[in-house]
C-alpha cells in the first residue's frame, strides 16, 4: 500500500478504536446504572471498568502511532 492510504488508514482506525471504546464504555455504565445495588458498591467496578476500557484505548493509539511513525520515517529515508 501506498505511504498516504495507509495514514488515512491509520487515522481511521484511530476514529473508530476511539468511537467502538466510547459505546462500549457508555454501555458499562448503563449496565451499572440499571443495577438496583447502591452506587456505593458499584464505584469500584465501574472505576475498573473505566481504567480497562481506556487503557486498552491507550494501548491501541500508541501502537497506531508507532506504525505512523514507523512509516514516515521509512518515507523520509526513500
Amino acid at each position: 500500500m501506498e505511504s498516504t492510504q495507509l495514514m488515512i488508514m491509520i487515522k481511521w482506525l484511530k476514529r473508530i478504536s476511539a468511537t467502538g471504546a466510547i459505546g462500549i464504555w457508555l454501555y458499562a455504565i448503563a449496565v451499572f446504572a440499571k443495577d438496583p445495588a447502591p452506587f456505593a458498591e458499584l464505584v469500584p467496578y465501574c472505576m475498573g471498568s473505566t481504567m480497562l476500557i481506556f487503557g486498552v484505548l491507550t494501548g491501541i493509539f500508541k501502537g497506531l502511532e508507532y506504525w505512523e511513525a514507523h512509516i514516515k520515517e521509512k518515507e523520509k529515508k526513500q
